[in-house]
């Protein structure tokens, strides 16, 4: 039952990665192109670029509902991604653990004398096994001596986390500052300070820690290889150390450079990450019980 359970909740997190994945991919940006750049953004997120901060704001104060459905489906795709670090961390120590028994198994089966013992150990110790499993049929105490999972896992939670909440930080600030803008008001002193700031928060230290989150998971699954997972599930380990290595330089680029410099590098990062995005959600929604 607990696998079965275990298996439904894959599934069901597999299809919001899916959509999360196909907002960054096609729905933010049609969006854009249907909806912002006839509205004017481009040329208003162009002038932030020459020193003309006023009429970036001036824009917002005057599409402020174009402006605020555009931060919501981001912060949308974002949030159906929250689970996703520990999900794959749940995937790799399960495969971890279906490897021990195999070989624990195999070895079994050389000698009568230790099936005996394995035995006699699993019925001393199966109340204890029973408390120490947790709800999703994974030991409790399984990730023991996997730190680098566990790196992953949560500097991926906390990428998603700090995204999030900079992107709703970063959209009510400009709401607030852009209200009754025009092109001719004098920008507050404290705004260049503070919009960068904001975007340093998510650009670098989200997707800085989302990187590291990528570069850990993609390194654990193809340092074991195929001696522990299939051809698929390594293809996308490697992938995934090639969107590490674009995410961060996304990360870097924002912080030598935020204004002009982000969009080099971002654009394909955050492509590249929403296609593995797909590619992972497919492979749990595809996921098949054990027979």
């Amino acid at each position: 039952m607990k696998k079965k359970n275990l298996l439904s909740k894959l599934h069901v997190n597999g299809t919001y990665y899916i959509i999360a994945a196909l907002l960054l991919l096609a729905g933010i940006p049609l969006y854009q192109l249907l909806v912002l750049i006839p509205a004017g953004y481009n040329g208003a997120l162009e002038a932030t670029r020459t020193g003309h901060v006023a009429v970036y704001l001036a824009w917002i104060g005057s599409h402020s509902i174009p402006f605020i459905i555009y931060r919501s489906l981001l912060v949308i795709a974002f949030v159906l991604l929250i689970s996703f670090p520990f999900t794959l961390f749940r995937i790799i120590v399960a495969q971890e653990i279906m490897s021990e028994q195999e070989n624990a198994a195999a070895q079994g089966d050389q000698t009568e004398l230790a099936n005996d013992e394995l035995a006699a150990t699993t019925e001393e110790n199966q109340g204890e096994q029973e408390e120490s499993t947790g709800a999703d049929g994974i030991p409790t105490h399984a990730w023991r001596g996997k730190g680098f999972v566990i790196i992953a896992a949560w500097s991926g939670l906390f990428g998603v986390i700090t995204y999030i909440l900079d992107t709703v930080a970063s959209t009510l600030y400009l709401l607030f500052t852009s209200r009754g803008f025009t092109p001719d008001t004098v920008t507050p002193s404290n705004f260049a300070p503070l919009s960068t700031t904001l975007s340093f928060i998510a650009n670098s230290i989200g997707v800085g820690l989302l990187a590291l989150a990528m570069l850990f998971f993609g390194a654990v699954i193809a340092r074991r290889g195929l001696n522990l997972w299939p051809g698929i599930w390594l293809a996308l380990g490697y992938v995934a150390l090639a969107v590490a290595a674009l995410l961060s330089g996304s990360a870097v680029a924002a912080v030598a450079a935020p204004p002009a410099s982000q969009a080099t590098l971002s654009t394909p990062a955050t492509l590249l990450f929403a296609l593995w995005i797909v590619w992972f959600g497919t492979m749990l929604v595809r996921l098949k019980p054990e027979l």
